[in-house]
């Protein structure tokens, strides 16, 4: 009984506006890589998911966009509010619009969808729970000069960029906060000081 309240439990009380604006810090999120976006209205989906990750589920995910949930994040409380809450399909890797995870379990990123050259929209979105890492530096569209972040490491990101217009976009969680990476952002090791 515990589990099938939990999979009910969780949404926005208001949806319209709640989801509203939670929708549109994703969207300036995405605008803006690498700033760092609080989010006021919040999800609340069984751990090991973060407010910041449910959320933007809530908002991103419909029965259209099939999720993968890799590692911890593929447990039986998590499928179920998924399935309640958003009505996606749960699928693998190399099917999935969004995935949720540790950047660990994420795994390998050339086994998700990459786009096409026809539809390069058609990639998958990563949503990786935790931040930190070693310190890069961004630059790219939506970030005026440059601007100073952390990743879980460099190469991948860069190999990423470089397939652009195919490649894959980031979402960064933890606890309220979310920030994202785009492929057309271009990843650097921080310049010393």
């Amino acid at each position: 009984m515990a589990m099938a309240s939990e999979a009910l439990s969780g949404g926005f009380s208001d949806a319209p506006r709640q989801s509203a604006r939670a929708f549109r810090a994703a969207l300036e999120a995405m605008a803006r890589p690498g700033e760092m976006q609080q989010l006021a209205d919040l999800a609340a989906a069984p751990a090991p998911v973060s407010p910041a990750a449910a959320t933007l589920l809530l908002v991103l995910c419909d029965p259209e966009t099939p999720v993968h949930l890799a590692g911890d994040h593929d447990r039986t409380e998590v499928r179920d509010w998924i399935t309640f809450h958003c009505g996606a399909p749960l699928v693998g890797p190399g099917e999935a619009a969004f995935a949720l995870g540790s950047w660990q379990a994420l795994g390998d990123l050339g086994a998700y969808g990459l786009g096409t050259a026809e539809y390069p929209d058609r990639s998958a979105t990563l949503i990786v729970e935790g931040m930190g890492g070693a310190p890069v530096t961004l630059r790219g569209p939506g970030i005026r000069d440059s601007r100073a972040a952390e990743l879980p490491e460099t190469a991948a990101f860069q190999r990423n960029a470089a397939l652009f217009p195919l490649g894959l976009d980031f979402y960064f969680c933890d606890g309220a906060r979310l920030w994202a990476l785009p492929r057309t952002t271009k990843v650097t090791e921080a310049e010393a000081v």
